[in-house]
């Protein structure tokens, strides 16, 4: 018991000795500025490799390019041929009615010195960010007599009827311009300079 006590005793002083030698160092920081690019703010990029619904799969990782530089308060915060990178979140398979559809998401950007810059975003479209995903041809037309009246005489106008094809599958050709919508704000603290 006696023993314990004095390994207790220890433990309670030798930490208060080694702090009053300690000499009080304050670190200077560097100091930096954070820029924000806003949520909802487009990106004009370039898509380097075809993306199919036929041949590529949910989680698939695809990669764009920066076509323009991004001006913040006179800052370049994307700079041209700044790549993105990102995934297949969401693939739906074509069914008799509705073609092939899929929505990309965009999860980091990467400057050409190699700094990573987390970000949150989507490949952009009208359709909620979806690309595809439209009515399927009709799979028949059904004609109907209209009679004019200035030739008087009847002609035949087709019209679709309601039964369509099976879908086609959703493609995103290589090369093609695309744009990227922030979905949040992105804290850019680091930009390349010339």
């Amino acid at each position: 018991m006696k023993k314990l006590l004095v390994l207790v005793g220890m433990l309670l002083f030798i930490p208060q000795a080694q702090a009053e030698q300690l000499p009080n160092v304050q670190l200077e920081l560097r100091d930096y500025h954070v820029i924000t690019i806003p949520q909802g703010t487009f990106i004009p990029v370039m898509n380097t490799q075809e993306i199919s619904t036929q041949t590529c799969s949910e989680g698939y990782k695809v990669k764009f390019i920066a076509t323009n530089d991004l001006y913040i308060h006179e800052t370049d915060v994307v700079p041209k041929d700044t790549e993105f990178y990102g995934y297949i979140e969401k693939i739906n398979a074509p069914v008799i009615g509705t073609n092939a559809a899929m929505k990309i998401k965009i999860t980091k950007m990467i400057y050409s010195d190699g700094f990573e810059v987390p970000v949150q975003g989507y490949l952009y479209t009208s359709n909620n960010n979806v690309f595809g995903g439209g009515i399927s041809e009709p799979s028949k037309y059904i004609g109907m007599a209209q009679r004019q009246q200035r030739v008087k005489r009847t002609t035949i106008q087709l019209r679709p009827s309601g039964e369509r094809k099976m879908g086609t599958h959703t493609i995103i050709p290589s090369g093609s311009n695309e744009i990227i919508m922030l979905t949040a704000p992105a804290e850019i603290t680091h930009t390349v300079t010339n």
